[in-house]
Formats: structure tokens, sequence, C-alpha cells
């Protein structure tokens, strides 16, 4: 029987009418860019101004997206998930710090995170974005190759300490962890510090796990080179796909730099891409183990008909689904219900801090076509489906 990805009593079980009634609106604002353009700009220039608007961010997308202002605070989410079988990354989103008492601050809280995480089945994985613990523009001149003053290198070693750091303790506690992908003039950088600790700490297991972003027109290529060096150094190698996040952003570099755009142009070319990815990663499960970080149906099902197809079980320890907190609950609550292997995205952190992922999420449901119109779409119809059910009683 194949998976029903509509059944929204199923998706929607852990949801309040009021919760239910305070997603509908997030996603009707957000299936209009327009607004979401200016709501950004005005939410920016009001921490720029120090109004005080937390309590109106807090209420209102903060909720939808995130689990609380702190590690405490997420318990609930946590455990409300876990009952449905589906696992937690709690995803400390502070980034875009410039200091690095900002940086060790971050440190100790990834450290805290894969603590907790330690020999707790709800919490299967744990994450890091580079900028969370370095500085952007550090990572630019690395990425680039751009000779370092004697400030910055001191810099970039504090960075690799850090990073080396968080692995280790990974690897100690046997918690994997997700090494997010971010802007493509930074990522060769996160790439080749990654790569580097995934040969030393994946030697039994898949530790550490890089992400690749599969609106990249180079990734496929990266993918195959990854897998060969992983069998020819007898190193697990951990692939978390996604399709990525920076679409627009990367447009605009490549032309403000007048070079090429590394990112796919149609959607059609990124699906088929990430397909692409999962089928090899499929191919070479003895060796690679897979997160599918996708909200796309159609690229859930494939990846579902692949496994089917190879006879590799739902729950293969090598496969795991993954969404974001706030999105596609009728996916992720689908897939736990059958079996498979399924985590979400929990990010927390101060409101101010979090605000760039929460600008994401908002661009992100716009730009990706019919996304936040899907949600909308099923929100509406199991608040309708309980309506329709009071009126029965």
């Amino acid at each position: 029987m194949p998976i029903n990805f509509n059944n929204t009593e199923f998706a929607y079980k852990n949801r309040s009418n009021k919760e239910l009634n305070k997603a509908s609106f997030i996603f009707k604002v957000m299936n209009n860019p327009n607004t979401v353009k200016l709501l950004t700009k005005l939410t920016l220039l009001a921490y720029k101004l120090h109004l005080p608007i937390d309590w109106i961010v807090r209420s209102t997308i903060f909720q939808q997206f995130c689990g609380g202002e702190n590690m405490q605070e997420c318990d609930t989410t946590l455990n409300r998930m876990s009952k449905s079988g589906i696992g937690a990354i709690l995803d400390y989103s502070v980034e875009g710090n410039h200091d690095e008492e900002s940086f060790e601050n971050v440190k100790k809280e990834l450290i805290k995170i894969i603590l907790k995480a330690k020999n707790n089945l709800s919490i299967p994985y744990s994450c890091l974005k580079i900028t969370g613990i370095a500085r952007f523009e550090l990572l630019e001149k690395i990425n680039a190759h751009t000779p370092l003053t004697a400030e910055e290198q001191t810099e970039f070693e504090n960075l690799k300490k850090r990073f080396y750091e968080i692995c280790e303790t990974a690897y100690v506690n046997n918690v994997p962890i997700f090494i997010d992908a971010e802007e493509s003039w930074i990522q060769k950088a996160i790439d080749e510090l990654t790569e580097h600790l995934m040969e030393q700490f994946n030697k039994n297991r898949a530790i550490i796990s890089t992400t690749l972003q599969m609106y990249r027109n180079d990734k496929i290529e990266h993918l195959n080179n990854l897998i060969t060096r992983a069998r020819e150094n007898k190193f697990f190698l951990g692939v978390k796909l996604v399709r990525g996040a920076y679409w627009e952003k990367e447009n605009e570099y490549a032309k403000q730099k007048n070079i090429p755009s590394v990112v796919h142009q149609t959607k059609e070319a990124t699906d088929a891409c990430f397909n692409q990815a999962v089928e090899i990663c499929l191919n070479n499960i003895e060796t690679v183990v897979l997160c599918a970080g996708t909200h796309n149906e159609e690229s859930t099902l494939h990846l579902i008909k692949l496994m089917s197809d190879k006879k590799i079980p739902n729950n293969h320890p090598n496969v795991y689904f993954s969404q974001l907190y706030g999105m596609s609950d009728h996916i992720s609550y689908t897939l736990a219900g059958e079996g498979y292997n399924v985590t979400k995205y929990l990010p927390y952190g101060p409101i101010k801090s979090v605000i760039p992922y929460l600008i994401r999420r908002a661009e992100e449901n716009t730009s990706i076509k019919g996304q936040a119109s899907r949600e909308l779409q099923l929100l509406i119809k199991e608040k309708q489906r309980r309506k329709e059910q009071k009126l029965l009683k």
C-alpha cells in the first residue's frame, strides 16, 4: 500500500486547534513574497532601532519554527516528537557573531547538546553551523586562499581547535554530527575542514556528516569523489542531502562577481540532481550513511521506492529522513508511522540571535514553488475536518 501524505488527521494529531490556527496564519503570510520582504525589512529595522519586538516574533514565526530560547525549553517539543517516533536534532541557531568570546560560547553550547544526546534515543544526531564558531569574512579569505594576517592566522587556528573539540566530543560520546552547508564562497573552506575530520573519526561509523546542497551544479561529481575517497581511505561517509537555502543569494553573488552561477537555474534540474544523489548513496549503502533532508513529497516517495526496490528495510540504520521543525509534519509523522528513521531539526536560541535562521525559513517558503501554499492547504484541510467532526458529534 503506497504512502499517503494527505492524511492530515495523523499528521497533526499532536497539534491543538490554536496551534493550527497560528500555523495557517503564518503560512498565509509566507505565501506572499512581497509581504515577506516587507516584514523582513521592518523586523531588521526594529532590531536596529532597539525596539521591543521580541514578544511579536516569539508569538509568531519563532514559535512556529523554534523549540525555545534555551535547551530546556525544547524538552516539551522533543518529548512530544519522540512519542511519535521522531528524533530531534537540537540546533543552536546562533550565527553571524564576530568575536572569540561568542564563538567559544557557541562551542560550549554545542558540547552540551552532544552530552545531552549521549545515550538519548530521542536525539539521534547533533549539528553544527560553522558560522556559529567562526567569522564569515575569515572563512571567505580561507576559501579564496587569500593570505591571512598574523592575527587572522591565530583566529584560524582557534577555529580549527574549536571545530576539532566539538567533533572529538561527538566521537568520544558516539553522537553523530551534521556539519551544515552555507554559501558557496565559504563552502570549500568548510568542506576541507569537515572532510579531514571525517577521515579521522569515521573509521567505525559515520560520526561526522557533511552536507551537500543539490542545487549546486557540481555536487554529483563531489559526491562521487567523496565515495571514492571513503573507499580508498576506509572510512564511512556521512552525507546529508539538501536542496539549498541560498538560491537567490548565490545568483546575485555570481552576477556581482561576473562569474557563472554555481546553482541550477530551474527547480526541475535541482530535483533531478537531488534524486540522482539519493540513488548514488543507496547504491553505496555499505559505505554511505544517508540523511535525506527534504520537504519534497516526490523526492521522498522516490527514496522510498528505491529502498523498496533494493530491499533496504524501512528502519535501515544508514538511511534517515529529515525535515525542519514547523514544516512538513505530514511527511515526518507519516514516515515515522511507517517505521522509517525520521528526525526534525529543532532550532533554539535567543530570539534576536536566531533572526537570520527565521528569515531564511520565511524566504525559503516563498522561493520554493508551492511550499507555503502546500502547508497552508493541508492545515486548512485539517481545520475543516475537525470542524465537520465536531458538527457530527
